[in-house]
């Protein structure tokens, strides 16, 4: 070590942060990514689950059925109708690390967290952060602002009911712009209800609730209806449901304490291996995993003594066992879908000869393709190795999933022009380029044989590793990059189609995405603006003053490498593709990439926009 670096690192370069400040210095480590609530994982969304969570905890222990959550303005509130926490305690719930009643595993046999860290890290991540505890007559209320204390109001009496209220605004200074959606609210609720019979969510006066468990789950999620009835088995903290569906891939939701772990873990993996076991001893035949999977549509809650997650946000299980004393969750899992499977394809004889002929069907596509495959994959390697059409990055997501903060993305372009600029613009740690030559295949229809008879389609595939599942995907945002013109709108189509047709579990996993690139630049001497819309042109014209300089991008090839990192950097604006419940994937691409019906044209021709009109309209601002 030289001296320069000896006298650096001293007694006086030691700190010691406290609670509050190391969380805002790194809110990563708390609640993953930040975001400003265009994806369902952004923080915000995390802040909110860690309050409802101890509201959760508290009906799983037979205490308040129904939680009152708002969200106006950005303030988000929840009321529950549990024990209340403690008044004397409830400075140090709120403030303290380490601190809570789910040390006590008597108290909290399984709950979701157990390191005393959730509202805490809330409070800190707040400009105003309330809390108010009721509790047999008496109640207590404390104010805070980014943790630190601002009113601890006195004790009081109360007429209302006992539990807790918590309310809180996060620091617009952490989490930028930030808004709240619907969408990604109910779903999270809704999830609480599915896991919870019984229990009633009020969020902004609709009402959220279940009979059925996971078979409502699934009912509510399923893309159309299932090959046979949905197979619904419950018994003591383990409840599965799982159908088939005609799509290909494997598509789950798992949960653990009633937590979402999106990324599965220990559970999943028990799953998928005694599902495996249970259909090949049924049917006593070798069955390739594949086919037995493929079109798999499943739930599984798991109930687990002090869960051990591999984050900070608990979105994957990492515990081997149901707890201390219990059974390995592997071995768990494994027995009750060995008895309880077994029983039920034995007592629906139809469901079970619907299940055979599915995996059958499986099996023969399987077999029609495997001798493409093999070529298609040394096709694959081949070209990747000449980096002809992949410009990959050096980061990807397969190293990065246990890191919550961690991204790697592939953009997916048409063109030598579009594919330069990204290519030279992009950061090459965490950004590849796929470029596509010419419009891809429409696939509408097609079996999966074309994805490997396809040259682009197999290159693809191939570059995104994708082949067998999500589990190797190497980029976790897939962005279709085209030119806003028809064009670029119809790859967007071809492209989106490919993916809902073979990989609908990559859309459905929130995974694809749309780069939003602008469409005009507005400049003068001093300042540039780059604008998404007409709105966000006249608002820049009105600040350049009187004759700036407007240039209207129509393909991303006249966008320069030194623009385009304005673009595709820390302000990349992205539209996630997300499907909505009602609509069926079958018909939704039956309409827009099926036969030209009377139905679409009039569709077509309600929605045209000519590109004169377009040219007017700019004339005229």
């Amino acid at each position: 070590m030289s001296s320069q670096n000896t006298q650096n690192y001293s007694e006086d370069t030691i700190r010691t942060l406290d609670w509050k400040e190391h969380i805002r210095r790194r809110p990563g480590m708390y609640i993953g990514k930040l975001g400003d609530g265009t994806f369902a994982d952004d923080g915000i969304y995390v802040l909110l689950k860690e309050v409802m969570d101890n509201s959760i905890d508290e009906f799983m222990m037979g205490n308040g059925k129904k939680i009152e959550v708002t969200v106006q303005e950005g303030r988000v509130t929840v009321r529950d109708y549990g024990r209340g926490i403690p008044l004397g305690k409830v400075i140090d719930v709120a403030s303290k690390m380490n601190t809570g009643a789910k040390y006590d595993s008597k108290a909290f046999k399984k709950s979701v967290g157990l390191n005393g860290v959730g509202i805490k890290a809330v409070n800190a991540l707040s400009t105003d952060f309330t809390v108010q505890a009721y509790r047999e007559g008496e109640t207590k209320r404390v104010e805070f602002s980014r943790g630190e204390v601002v009113t601890d109001h006195d004790m009081d009496t109360s007429g209302e009911k006992n539990g807790t209220y918590i309310a809180f605004t996060p620091d617009a200074e952490i989490f930028e712009n930030y808004r709240f959606r619907d969408e990604y609210i109910e779903t999270l609720l809704r999830n609480y209800t599915y896991l919870n019979k019984g229990l009633s969510i009020v969020y902004n006066g609709k009402v959220f609730q279940s009979k059925n468990g996971l078979l409502d789950l699934l009912n509510e999620n399923m893309d159309g209806e299932g090959l046979y009835p949905i197979i619904h088995l419950e018994g003591e903290d383990l409840e599965i449901a799982v159908t088939h569906g005609n799509q290909y891939g494997e598509e789950y939701y798992t949960f653990v304490n009633g937590q979402h772990t999106t990324q599965g873990g220990t559970h999943l993996v028990a799953f998928r291996e005694a599902y495996v076991k249970t259909i090949r001893d049924f049917y006593n035949k070798n069955f390739d995993v594949s086919d037995i999977r493929t079109g798999i549509i499943a739930a599984v809650s798991i109930k687990v003594e002090e869960p051990v997650f591999e984050s900070q946000t608990k979105t994957k299980l990492g515990s081997k066992d149901i707890g201390p004393n219990g059974p390995s969750v592997r071995n768990f899992i494994l027995d009750f879908v060995t008895e309880h499977l077994d029983n039920f394809l034995h007592k629906n004889t139809e469901s079970a000869e619907i299940l055979y002929k599915k995996i059958l069907e499986s099996e023969k596509e399987r077999k029609a393709i495997s001798g493409i495959k093999k070529l298609a994959r040394e096709r694959a390697k081949k070209v990747s190795l000449h980096n002809k059409k992949l410009r990959d990055c050096r980061i990807h997501y397969t190293d990065i999933k246990k890191d919550e903060n961690g991204a790697s993305s592939i953009f997916i372009t048409e063109g030598d022009s579009a594919s330069g600029s990204i290519t030279k613009a992009r950061n090459v740690n965490s950004q590849a380029v796929f470029s596509l030559k010419g419009k891809p295949l429409n696939s509408y229809g097609l079996t999966r044989k074309v994805v490997y008879e396809n040259e682009e389609f197999n290159l693809l595939q191939a570059a995104l590793d994708i082949e067998d599942g999500l589990d190797s995907l190497r980029y976790n945002h897939v962005i279709i990059a085209t030119d806003a013109d028809v064009d670029g709108m119809h790859i967007r189509l071809l492209l989106l189609t490919f993916f809902l047709q073979f990989f609908p579990e990559l859309v459905k996993n929130g995974h694809l995405y749309i780069l939003q690139t602008p469409l005009f630049r507005v400049r003068n001497k001093k300042k540039t603006f780059y604008c998404y819309s007409d709105e966000e042109k006249l608002s820049a014209m009105k600040k350049c003053g009187p004759k700036p300089e407007i240039t209207r991008f129509k393909g991303l090839g006249e966008i320069s490498p030194d623009e385009f990192k304005h673009f595709i950097g820390k302000d990349i604006r992205l539209e996630q593709v997300r499907l909505k419940k009602d609509v069926p994937i079958k018909d939704l691409l039956e309409f827009y990439m099926g036969k030209n019906t009377p139905d679409r044209q009039n569709f077509i021709i309600d929605n045209l926009v000519v590109e004169e009109d377009l040219v007017t309209q700019e004339s005229n601002n």
